[in-house]
């Protein structure tokens, strides 16, 4: 009975040995570089123009509202409402908040618009 126990026990540590994964571990250069990636790419997305606007939360806890007026590999600027640049570098950011409808976005608005029309005018004529 103890061998069968043994043997049992002795297959599962195997198997669960087989699945387990190396963790990754990784630089404090690289994890910092993670969030700045992903900031880069939100901004790239947006793109820049008074239609991007964006809210960015920076590390020592200050907040910009505006639009992006320039992206570059290392920083962007947010330009606020007085017209003044403020440029920020990715590292610096903890959050972004966009504000930009795409290209796709407004072209479904615009179809809806048009058929709602169409089908009111429709029922109108119908109507009377």
């Amino acid at each position: 009975m103890f061998r069968k126990f043994l043997s049992l026990a002795v297959a599962a540590l195997l198997t669960q040995a087989a699945y387990a994964r190396p963790a990754a571990a990784g630089t404090k250069a690289e994890e910092e570089a993670r969030p700045a990636e992903r900031v880069k790419a939100g901004i790239a997305k947006l793109g820049i123009g008074p239609r991007a606007r964006v809210e960015v939360k920076l590390r020592d806890k200050t907040r910009l509202k505006g639009y992006v007026g320039e992206a570059t590999a290392d920083y962007f600027t947010v330009v606020d409402e007085a017209g003044l640049a403020n440029r920020v570098a990715y590292p610096q950011v903890t959050g972004v908040k966009g504000h930009n409808l795409s290209e796709g976005a407004r072209i479904a608005i615009v179809a809806g618009i048009v058929v709602a029309s169409i089908l009111i005018a429709l029922a109108a004529a119908g109507g009377t």
